[in-house]
């Protein structure tokens, strides 16, 4: 589990230092030659809006001080902690949108027209991963885009603790971490004393071909939180993983000494008729039937975008659903 000192001031400030290049306000940048620094050239008239420079995955970027109107698709999660409303929230029509947040906000489906992030017209954007260079240029037309670098998304604190930066927040980000770090502390506490070394995987079923996902140790939506942070038991075959999470094949099955599933469908809830009868299934499959966990009943469906999701917010509901399944 991590220790809570690097939720201290200086902990921020590294972070800070190793992301974020601040030079001031101005209306207009210019790099200076020496690697990693960039300098705002005095403006001849005063800027209607402070701004400044900053680092992100592609290089520097102005973006105002104070933004107020913000778009972090898929990472809407860390506005939420942050007590940040986001203009528009993700979705995708294949796969929904982060119901567990219940904002009501406009949908940008990302798959459609960038338009309609144009109507929002945002102060800030802020991108993951799924945000390559092209779509970073067309973001970049409507507003300041800041790409999260991959170092940074694997883990939830120090994408908080980066956002909250960029938005001028870095005090709230602080109380915020406290309060989930005490969260972590009970949490483990209890679930230890409930199952001990008892062994507990993540499943995801994908409803289209009933095919089996497994999320291992270094899955970014469960690893940290489930393995590191509460020091949670996984299965060997989870253990030894070194992608986040594949498909299982059924020859595997077997072979899985697990004695809890957490199991979310890859699509819709587990009242639909679909998934019900997929789950139903896969209980009575005598393969499934091997496993510790189906034995004993030990098998949990859970709401799944939440647990398809690796930040603050979402971290702290996958505690409740532990608790409630685990140590009730």
């Amino acid at each position: 589990m991590a220790s809570s000192g690097f939720m201290k001031k200086g902990w921020i400030s590294l972070i800070t230092a190793a992301m974020i290049t601040v030079t001031g306000c101005g209306s207009t940048g210019g790099a200076t030659d020496q690697p990693g620094q960039a300098t705002v050239a005095p403006s001849e008239s005063p800027p209607q809006t402070e701004k400044r420079v900053v680092t992100d995955a592609f290089g520097e970027v102005e973006i105002p001080t104070n933004p107020k109107r913000i778009s972090a698709l898929y990472r809407e999660d860390y506005l939420v902690a942050l007590g940040v409303t986001p203009i528009v929230q993700y979705y995708n029509p294949m796969w929904g949108k982060q119901d567990y947040l219940k904002l009501e906000v406009p949908l940008f489906d990302v798959t459609g027209s960038i338009e309609a992030m144009l109507v929002s017209e945002p102060d800030l954007i802020i991108g993951a991963g799924e945000v390559d260079a092209a779509q970073y240029e067309l973001y970049s037309k409507v507003a300041p885009t800041f790409r999260l670098p991959d170092d940074v998304l694997a883990d939830s604190r120090k994408t908080l603790t980066l956002i909250a930066e960029l938005l001028g927040l870095s005090e709230k980000a602080e109380q915020v971490l406290a309060d989930y770090e005490a969260r972590i502390v009970d949490v483990k506490a209890k679930l230890n004393a409930a199952i001990g070394d008892e062994k507990l995987v993540v499943l995801r079923m994908n409803v289209v071909d009933k095919s089996m996902n497994i999320f291992g140790i270094h899955n970014t939506f469960v690893g940290q939180i489930l393995y590191e942070d509460l020091g949670l038991k996984a299965p060997g075959f989870a253990e030894a993983m070194t992608e986040g999470n594949i498909v299982l094949s059924k020859e595997v099955i077997p072979e899985l000494d697990v004695d809890h599933i957490i199991l979310l469908p890859s699509n819709g809830t587990w009242e639909e008729e679909s998934n019900t009868k997929a789950l139903e299934e896969m209980k009575a499959d005598p393969l499934w039937q091997t496993v510790p966990a189906f034995k004993n009943g030990h098998v949990y469906p859970v709401e799944r975008s939440y647990w398809q999701t690796g930040a603050i917010t979402a971290n702290g509901l996958k505690m409740d659903d532990l608790l409630r399944l685990l140590a009730s």
